[in-house]
């Protein structure tokens, strides 16, 4: 079952009208007890853009708190959308994450199983396919891949475009061509290489 279908991944809440998000930044601007409504608010969203680039419950969670712990430290320079704002500071602390992780084994090392034991068919397709598609999202240009990796976090639309700081036309326009591009891209025989 895919990551973002699971029960224990729940809907968004609503968004907040601007004025109100507007009035809880600036609350908390002044009192660090006052980012708690924010964090409700967000926090189930942000975890699942974590989840969903690092695939891992624990890095998703350590992720989740950085980006919560950073924003608190940095509320009185957050200027503009909320939401947006928020998305960067979690693609930043996934990117520092990815950093941290570089491999320093060979490369053989890594695609070597941890048991021994055959794995059906079936799971060996099944990570195939994933990891096909993981290679080809790292292959779309970063704006399309963002809007792929929020939708599948279950971000609307409309939460997109904010975070993006892009109108919602903008985004379906993005969702549509890396959709595109990604059916290219796993339909075709030889490795892709990455869009300039």
């Amino acid at each position: 079952m895919p990551v973002w279908s699971r029960g224990w991944l729940t809907q968004l809440p609503a968004a907040h009208p601007r004025s109100d998000e507007e009035a809880l930044v600036e609350a908390a601007r002044h009192d660090a007890r006052a980012f708690a409504p924010l964090y409700e608010h967000y926090v189930a969203a942000i975890y699942r853009y974590c989840y969903l680039r690092l695939n891992d419950v624990q890095a998703a969670e350590d992720a989740t708190s950085d980006v919560f712990l950073k924003a608190l430290a940095g509320i009185s320079q957050q200027h503009g959308l909320f939401a947006a704002w928020l998305f960067r500071i979690a693609h930043n602390v996934v990117t520092d994450i990815y950093r941290r992780r570089r491999p320093n084994a060979p490369l053989d090392v890594a695609t070597d199983l941890p048991n021994s034991a055959p794995l059906p068919q079936t799971l060996v397709e099944a990570r195939a396919e994933i990891e096909a598609l993981r290679a080809a999202l790292a292959l779309l240009p970063d704006e399309q891949r963002h809007v792929l990796e929020l939708q599948l976090a279950d971000w609307s639309g409309v939460q997109i475009a904010e975070a993006l700081g892009k109108s919602t036309s903008a985004v379906k326009m993005l969702r549509y061509r890396a959709l595109d591009k990604l059916r290219s891209l796993l339909q075709e025989d030889a490795p892709p290489t990455k869009e300039q």
